[in-house]
């Protein structure tokens, strides 16, 4: 099993929900608020207050799904979220050691 993470604009959620649903067999998608901030070189020299209140909403999305469906899912999410600018986010894969449904103690 692989986690899919990515941190997202807010505003491409949509997009991005019917870009997953329109994925044969996605197992599903949990989303949450975030928020942060681009790297320091790509912006413009800031106030200190300016510094300290620049967080922008962002999403953090995670997919759990199997190896073979990880490169499907990473590209819809690319696809739909990208706009080009600074700040269309990060995706990431990571290794899940084990998984198990809550309802019946199964592994997954």
């Amino acid at each position: 099993m692989k986690e899919i993470r990515a941190i997202v604009r807010p505003s491409r959620l949509n997009k991005l929900r019917d870009a997953l649903r329109a994925i044969p067999n996605f197992p599903g998608v949990t989303i949450f608020k975030a928020e942060g901030f681009t790297a320091p070189a790509a912006i413009e020299k800031r106030t200190v207050k300016e510094e300290l209140t620049d967080f922008t909403p962002k999403l953090m999305v995670c997919v759990l799904c199997d190896r073979a469906m990880v490169d499907t899912i990473r590209d819809a999410i690319i696809s739909a979220c990208h706009t080009g600018q600074i700040g269309d986010g990060l995706v990431w894969v990571v290794d899940l050691e084990s998984t198990h449904r809550i309802r019946d103690h199964s592994p997954i």
